[in-house]
Formats: structure tokens, sequence, C-alpha cells
């Protein structure tokens, strides 16, 4: 069977093997043979612990080398990894181990400090991240067989560790490989099963449609591996081409961010809108509205010159080596994508879930349609049901091999999502134009229905709200049959300028009011209310709607 993601990375770590891997900031660097050995290490404590092919192996903390050694050592022994991210509460990571039926945990050190082995019973064996190290164990003497792991890997391999000794589990497409909870915009977290044919399919298209990524090439991981946008496209697929991976300090800043883009120069950058959009308004924006800048901008043959300065900015600010920079995991807002565009800044726009592993809509930059979240991707279909797919929205249904199995122990919601003939809804609202290019028009379950029988998406609302000053981020809710906007401002940024809470709230109405005459009737804002903290948000940065719902609308 040629089609393995196992086979892939084993290929590669061998292909590699005196190429670096894995660097931590300003730490350590692991090479494709130090990942190789640390791997095989691992192996041999799972198996004198009684770890069996199929056992959920859960792994928890911030992303670092040896997460990633850990991630792939579970995998290639043939157990099931359940990754979690760092910043879940405890009480969340105690259900999800528990409910994922974890025999092992791996955590940070960071992350152990919050959690109670005696509130997760099924737990064998608690490992740290950073060494592999016991801090608690239900099986007997296995602090001591880590004393002897040394001694254990000398035995088994007397002679020197050499890539051909590298032979890693074989697995089934069907066969499970990740447990991935994620909690969605408008339900609570599933256990998201995804089979390794997922992890392939994800992983070749990567390797084939990605061809400006090569071996030795650098990255920067800057989204949660918890979560599979980052774990596929920054480390599958980094692993797979031979890249060399670098790591942002425990606790990024905005500086330490930059400063790694631009030390690392990686050829492609994996990013949420809210990166990229913080930029642009924070550094761009400012520059454009100054007096002369805008004079210059309408005399014949500034406005390129003006651009190009620009892009070049944008470029040195992401390392002047970036190919290319894909934007994912949630919309991103219209201004700043035509501003983008106008520039002809090497961005791209990409679609997809967890259910798909993630991807189901990419393309790159140079061929991408604005507004779009590209083209369907290799073995995946996609249908939207609708009687004009082209014109009228309806809900994007998808199949193909980088569908999941289902959710974990949860007939009722798996059997809510899959339909017959191996279709999957998503949930996600969409058109697919005759080019083969998908738009998002909004979430099926976050469409409002109007009074007047008007289907109202509140996300074209708030992409609206997020263009006028001192917005940072926006939702739209129903609130006693009136649409009611809960707005999150810049409060620094108009401190800055001056402006004090009324009248910032004072401007803000002023605003709704000039927005309320670019919108239909039905979908015009009635009232407002400022926020002084953030939305709480998914791991990939999506607003969790649920939270801001009026129970009683």
């Amino acid at each position: 069977m040629d089609n393995r993601f196992l086979r892939l990375i084993e290929l590669s770590i061998k292909a590699h093997w005196e190429l670096p891997a894995l660097t931590d900031y300003k730490a350590n660097t692991f090479y494709y043979k130090d990942v190789a050995r640390e791997i095989a290490k691992m192996h041999l404590l799972f198996e004198q612990a009684g770890i069996r092919k199929g056992d959920r192996i859960a792994l928890v903390g911030r992303n670092s080398s040896r997460w990633v050694i850990n991630f792939f050592s579970i995998l290639t022994y043939g157990a099931v990894a359940v990754p979690i991210l760092h910043d879940f509460k405890a009480e969340n990571i105690h259900h999800i181990v528990n409910h994922s039926e974890a025999r092992v945990l791996i955590a940070a050190v960071q992350s152990r400090e919050h959690l109670s082995e005696q509130a997760m019973p099924g737990v064998q064996l608690f490992l740290t991240v950073e060494d592999g190290k016991p801090f608690h164990s239900r099986i007997a003497d296995f602090e001591y067989v880590y004393a002897q792991l040394d001694a254990l890997f000398a035995k088994k391999y007397p002679e020197a560790f050499a890539p051909e000794q590298v032979s890693y589990h074989v697995e089934q497409p069907d066969e499970l490989a990740i447990l991935n909870y994620t909690s969605g915009t408008t339900g609570f977290s599933k256990g998201v099963m995804l089979p390794y044919r997922s992890l392939w399919s994800n992983t070749q298209y990567a390797y084939d449609c990605l061809p400006f990524v090569r071996s030795g090439d650098r990255f920067v991981s800057m989204l949660p591996m918890a979560h599979m946008y980052g774990l596929a496209f920054e480390i599958l697929n980094g692993i797979n081409k031979g890249c060399h991976i670098h790591f942002l300090p425990r606790i990024p800043n905005p500086k330490s961010v930059i400063e790694s883009l631009q030390r690392n120069r990686p050829t492609l950058i994996i990013a949420v809108p809210l990166i990229i959009e913080k930029i642009v308004r924070n550094n761009v924006f400012p520059v454009l509205r100054k007096p002369l800048i805008r004079t210059l901008y309408r005399l014949p043959g500034f406005k390129q010159i003006i651009n190009r300065k620009i892009r070049r900015q944008l470029d040195d600010a992401f390392g002047g080596n970036c190919f290319e920079l894909v934007i994912g995991g949630a919309a991103i807002n219209r201004e700043i994508e035509t501003f983008l565009r106008s520039i002809r800044f090497r961005y791209t726009v990409g679609y997809g879930l967890t259910e798909c592993g993630p991807l189901v809509a990419y393309e790159q930059w140079d061929t991408f349609k604005q507004g779009s979240v590209g083209r369907i991707v290799d073995r995946m279909e996609v249908k939207i049901d609708s009687v004009d797919p082209e014109n009228v929205a309806g809900e994007i249904v998808v199949r193909g091999m980088n569908n999941m199995l289902g959710y974990y122990k949860n007939p009722e919601a798996t059997a809510e999502i899959m339909q017959g003939g191996g279709w999957m809804r998503t949930g996600d609202l969409g058109t697919l134009d005759r080019d083969g290019f998908l738009y998002i028009r909004g979430r099926s379950k976050t469409m409002i229905l109007g009074s007047n029988g008007q289907n109202i998406y509140p996300e074209e609302i708030e992409s609206l709200l997020n263009e006028l000053p001192y917005v940072f981020e926006s939702l739209v809710i129903r609130r006693k049959d009136h649409l009611h906007a809960l707005v999150f401002p810049e409060w620094e940024k108009a401190k800055d300028g001056g402006l004090s809470d009324d009248d910032l709230t004072g401007l803000m109405r002023e605003d709704l009011k000039q927005l309320n005459q670019r919108l239909p009737v039905y979908s015009k804002i009635a009232d407002f209310e400022l926020r002084r903290e953030g939305f709480e948000k998914t791991p990939k940065q999506s607003i969790k709607r649920f939270l801001y719902q009026d129970k009683n609308s």
C-alpha cells in the first residue's frame, strides 16, 4: 500500500538524516537523525509500559520540538494521538483525557502543574513532554524502567543507530490516527476521529501543490499544533518536505514573532487572519491616512510606487523570503483583503475544518480569486445544497479521503453530520462558481432568519463593522427580534487618540448610523454594546458564538 502517511514520514526522516529538523526559540536544534533516535527511545518506553497499538495517548503542552517528537512517537508506534490545546482549563483536559480513554498522558511542565492525577483514574502513566520522564505512574517500578532507558536502547541497537534501523507502524487507510477535540463556534467540543487516509491525503496534497517548499527550507510555527490547521501544514507538511521548523518563545509577543520571522526567513507562512489584519491596521493604514501620502496616492504613478514600497515593507516584516502567506481558520476582513490584493501581496485564503483534517479548498496566490477560499483540493468533492449553487448560498457538503470517521462515542452528532453516500455536512454556507472556486457566506447555524423571511448572515455585517475606526472585532446577534452588535474596540488606541469612553460611544453611534445606510432594511443594527474584554475563541481563533447568544431570542 503506497498511500501511507507513516511511510512518507519514515522516508523523509531517512532522506534528511543529516539536516536540521526542529529548533526551539534560542535553544537546541534536533536534526532528523536526533528525532529518529528520540522516537526509538519513546517506543521502548511504550513497550515497557505495556502500551498496545491502538491505545490512546494524550499530549498537552505549548508548541515545542519535544511536542513534535512525542507526537510522531505516538503515531509511528501505532497508538492514537490525542492532542490537547495547552490553554484549555484543567477540568477540560481531565474530561478529554477521560473521555478518550487515554492510557498515557504526556504533559509539559507548565500544563501538568494545574492537573490532578486523581481526576484521571484511567491513565496508567504520566510522562513529561520535555524529557519523557514519569512524574506519576500506576505501573509498578516504572521509574526504574525509565532509569534503564539508555541501557535498553544500547541493547536493542548495539551498533550506531542508522537510517536503515528506522521502521514504523504499517497503518491501514481507515485506521484511527488522531482523536482531536475542538470547540466549535456553535457547540461544545467533540472528539473528531481522523484516520490515516486523511493525514496522508492532506500531506500528499501539500507535497504536490506547494512546490515552492523544498528540503531545507525554514518554517516558523505560529499556530497551536493541537489544532489541525497548524499541525497539518506547519508540522506534517514541514517534516514530510524535510524542512527546518522553528518555534516561538513559550509566551510569544508581536516583537518576538517578527524577530523570529526576520531571523529565520520562512518560505511559507501559515496564519490566521488576526495576524495579518493587526499588522495592516496598526502599521500600514495609519501611514496611508497621512495627508501627504493621501495626496500623493491620487497623483498618476505615485500610487504604484507607494504600493510597491508598502509591499516590500510587509515582505520584510515576514522575513523577506516568503513565497506565500496562507490565511485560514476564519474569514479575512474584506477591506484588508482588497488592500492586500491591490498591492499584489503574496497571500491566499484556504478553507477547511477539523473534520477534514483540515483542507477542503486552496489555490496558489497568483491564480487565487479574491473573495474566494480557493478551489476544491485533490481527492475531495464539494456540492452546494442549493437550487442555484453559483448564485444562491446553500450548505457546503463534502466527500473524500480527508473526511473523518465520525465523532468519538457520539453517534447522535455523527448521524447529524454524516450523510448517505459518504457525504458530510460542514455547517457552512457557500456558493461555487463555474471555475470551481468556493465562496463562504457564513455558517448555517449562525444564519438569522429576519422577520420578513430574509436570510441574514451575521458574518457579512461583522466584516463591515470591523472596518469602522477603533473596532477590533465584533459579533452580531439577535436580541428581542432586532440585530444587536457586540463590539470590542481598540480601547488603547482610542485613549491615545484623546477619546474618552463617552467620546468613543458617541463616535460608534454615529458610525453605525452611516453603516446602516449601506445595509438592507432587514439587516440594520438596532443597538450596540461596547465590551471591555475580547471574545472567547476556539483554537482556530473563531469566536465561540454560542456563548454570546441571547437565550431569550
